[in-house]
């Protein structure tokens, strides 16, 4: 099923897709001409043609060649396969947001390759789809007849408007009640077919004071689509003579420069009721329901039409205005006046040069006609507005090549350069169009003349040693290496690699080298406890043909900083809380130790340190801590008075700059001297084994911390 498929969409596919291949005259790096046809609304990958192929380009090469292609639009709208040269869609296309009404759509490519440097055209014409439907301006539409129209009486009603074109646009009205009124349609101008509902059966009010229609709007598309519109006839007894347009159409030409406020026509319709059902009033009718009006204005009392702003020729050229005549009348009668304005071309746009490819440094010895740069020149202004010819100073040994279309140049050296007598060129292109008077535009290309790459990379320091914080920031720059190349040009560009061969992947895996400054930075954070030096290699290299590189062996140290914290070891329950037991007797003398407080501190020197301290005791003058060793010894001998259970809190902290610590719970209590020893052979087995545990524990510790 699936292969059927796929064979379906490819045979589809072809059928959609038209190629020809036209050859033209060779001509300074402009040597054929493909079109392709493909259909809009494609998904994105689509095969547009195998261009690489189209062009007789050895496909073994391709990647050598740099096959790539560009376009005169800020949409990349399609893109190359550098490895096969096939042309796919980049984006889905939209026929009608990119070429509206206008037939054919045409996208213009250029294809460009290398090694020499080539430029070939490429039209892309995009079919339409029937994606659109055909839409009214509103949804709802009132249409106000007086009971006294005579039978074939004309309303004209609101087209509808289908984006599409040929065939798959608007085709056919069709209206759903003809008990009252048929349906018939008119050609007019971008409107295409304009209804009008023709009146075939007199009214009467009394009898129906109102007839509810639907306006029916097919395309012409395989399935079709279709919109429609719901009227509302009301019928009315007075005032039955709506205004009437002196003219059917106006027509009128206009600069698109043209100021604010110009004056362009007066529309006048004339009404032949009295009073109130006599008087008109003007108002602009937009085509798009929710759309502003075009950019005039239109007096409401006196039909004057004036520029309000914005005329844009190449933007748009025509606009056809709907002009509403209402009279005053109770029920409102109009009719609607049409109105044409042309606007026309003013010399208003520069040429615009765009560097479509550039080789900016050549070699000497490069033979005449070496192509420099391809470019396109385009000018938004029509006729010899539009004309542009490019030009560079005659003194220099650079020409242009016209492509045939002349929409493209190829810069090309008429001459030998020579790298003694000038080692860069600043060439002046300039851009001139036919009007009157002309504009211009310049674009300045530099061309370096290149020689031989002769000399290595040298590095200031030989080997660098740095001393780098363990916590440092990942991704922030650690340290920076320099190395200078005693060449010119693209030979002195150094570019900077670690050599991930000489250090294992371990140490280069965490780093990055910034290949333009040589700034290193780091992917993790070091830990000193588990990482304390390290070295690695740098390599330089210049970007010479052949390229010339060197390398530096880099040391790095990490510095120790105070991130742990103290760790109890003892005492700790068996829920894993620093707090402990310890039973003694009650005559035992003063100096008797009671316990220890065992902690440990994974950093170093004076971050690993620790001092302890007696928080807070039931009875200052029974018990005292070392504050070195943690030992906690008894002051005095106890007396009958004294209590028998007493709570220690032991504080434990290093000595780092900003210290960081740990608490400890000791609880001690005073037994009769025959409890104490019955229970002295219990607790010598359990502290033999958490002695044990803790010796253990700080042989793992001690352990990883010397790796």
């Amino acid at each position: 099923m699936a292969i059927t498929q796929m064979r379906g969409q490819w045979l589809d596919m072809w059928i959609s897709f038209c190629l020809s291949l036209l050859l033209v005259t060779y001509l300074g790096g402009i040597s054929a001409q493909i079109r392709y046809s493909i259909q809009e609304e494609l998904r994105i990958g689509t095969v547009v043609g195998h261009v690489a192929k189209d062009l007789g380009l050895d496909l073994r090469r391709l990647t050598d060649r740099n096959l790539r292609v560009v376009s005169g639009t800020k949409q990349d709208l399609f893109k190359v396969n550098p490895r096969d040269g096939v042309l796919l869609l980049n984006q889905i296309i939209d026929r009608e947001q990119l070429c509206a009404k206008t037939a054919p759509c045409i996208a213009n490519l250029k294809a460009i390759v290398e090694n020499p440097l080539e430029m070939h055209q490429i039209t892309v014409e995009i079919f339409d789809v029937n994606d659109n439907s055909p839409t009214f301006p509103e949804e709802n539409y009132t249409l106000e007849v007086l009971e006294s129209a005579i039978v074939g009486s004309r309303f004209q009603m609101e087209g509808a408007h289908d984006l599409d074109v040929g065939l798959n646009s608007l085709q056919t009205y069709k209206l759903n009640n003809e008990q009252y009124f048929r349906l018939e349609t008119e050609e007019f101008g971008e409107d295409g077919k304009v209804p009008f509902l023709i009146l075939q059966r007199p009214l009467d009010r009394e009898h129906a004071a109102q007839l509810w229609l639907q306006l029916t709007a097919n395309d012409g598309g395989k399935p079709s689509k279709s919109g429609t519109i719901n009227i509302t006839v009301n019928v009315s007894d007075i005032n039955d003579n709506p205004p009437v347009c002196d003219k059917q159409k106006y027509t009128v030409t206009i600069k698109e420069n043209a100021p604010a406020g110009t004056f362009l026509l007066t529309v006048n319709a004339s009404d032949s009721d009295e009073g109130m059902n006599g008087e008109v009033e003007y108002s602009l009718r937009s085509k798009h329901r929710g759309a502003s009006s075009e950019p005039f204005d239109l007096n409401r009392k006196t039909g004057k039409l004036t520029v309000k702003g914005g005329l844009d020729y190449e933007e748009r050229q025509v606009y056809e205005i709907k002009v509403l005549a209402a009279d005053k009348g109770a029920v409102s009668l109009s009719t609607q006046c049409n109105v044409v304005v042309r606007v026309e071309d003013v010399n208003d746009n520069q040429p615009e040069i765009e560097i479509t490819s550039l080789s900016s440094k050549i070699p000497e010895d490069a033979p005449p006609g070496t192509v420099v740069a391809l470019m396109g020149v385009t000018d938004l202004d029509s006729g010899v507005n539009g004309q542009v010819v490019c030009s560079v100073p005659g003194h220099l040994p650079f020409d242009l090549k016209p492509s045939p279309d002349g929409q493209s140049y190829s810069l090309v050296t008429k001459d030998y350069l020579d790298k003694e007598t000038m080692h860069m060129y600043s060439i002046t292109i300039t851009a001139k169009d036919l009007g009157s008077p002309a504009l211009s535009s310049t674009k300045v290309i530099h061309v370096d003349v290149l020689d031989i790459n002769d000399n290595s990379p040298f590095f200031i320091g030989s080997p660098y040693t740095f001393y780098v914080p363990e916590n440092n920031k990942v991704g922030m720059s650690i340290f920076s290496v320099i190395a200078t190349d005693a060449d010119g040009g693209e030979n002195a560009e150094v570019t900077f690699s670690l050599n991930r061969n000489s250090a294992g992947p371990t140490v280069t895996a965490f780093l990055n080298i910034n290949q333009a400054n040589g700034t290193i930075s780091a992917t993790k954070s070091f830990d000193f406890e588990t990482l304390k030096t390290f070295q690695f290699q740098v390599v330089a290299t210049d970007s010479g043909t052949p390229s010339l590189s060197s390398n530096v062996t880099v040391h790095v140290f990490i510095l120790d900083q105070n991130d742990n914290a103290p760790v109890i070891l003892y005492p700790v329950s068996s829920n894993g809380s620093a707090e402990g037991v310890e039973e003694i007797p009650r005559n035992v003398n003063a100096g008797h130790l009671v316990t220890k407080v065992r902690a440990y501190d994974a950093d170093i020197g004076y971050n690993g340190w620790l001092l302890f301290s007696l928080q807070e005791v039931t009875a200052h003058s029974l018990f005292g801590l070392d504050r070195y060793t943690g030992q906690i010894r008894t002051l005095r001998s106890f007396t009958e008075t004294d209590e028998a259970e007493h709570k220690l809190l032991i504080l434990v902290k290093d000595n780092g700059n900003v210290s960081l610590s740990a608490t400890a719970t000791v609880v001690v209590k005073l037994v009769e001297p025959r409890e104490a020893f019955a229970a002295a052979d219990v607790k010598s087995a359990t502290k033999d084994d958490e002695d044990n545990n803790v010796t253990f524990y700080l042989m793992i510790t001690l352990g990883s911390v010397s790796t």
